[in-house]
């Protein structure tokens, strides 16, 4: 089961994160989800659990926990396919050619 873990410090790192979920079961990966450009933790991962049982009691077990003071939400990840797709050519219209331009009406 892959499980979505938000909320988290920004020094919490991949091993970390693992270690919050190995006492309720095999975890088969752990990821802390970095910024493209900086490099810095975005305050979320993802943590892949073998045993959907383990995996649903450390659910339940670390959601609300706190953890270097935050307290932080876990829960079952959705699909990718479950999320809206992102777009490439400016999403919801923000892009320098959206039709929007504030000279438009200017000249």
């Amino acid at each position: 089961m892959n499980i979505y873990v938000s909320n988290l410090g920004f020094n919490v790192q991949d091993e970390d994160l693992k270690e919050f979920f190995t006492p309720y079961g095999e975890v088969t990966s752990a990821k802390i989800i970095n910024d493209r450009e900086s490099g810095r933790s975005r305050g979320f991962g993802f943590v892949e659990m073998s045993d959907d049982a383990a995996a649903k009691k450390a659910i339940t077990e670390l959601n609300d926990a706190t953890v270097e003071g935050r307290t932080i939400k876990v829960m079952e990840a959705k699909p990718k396919e479950d999320r809206p797709a992102r777009s490439n050519n400016g999403g919801g219209g923000g892009g320098y050619n959206n039709g929007n331009s504030y000279n438009k009406n200017r000249y």
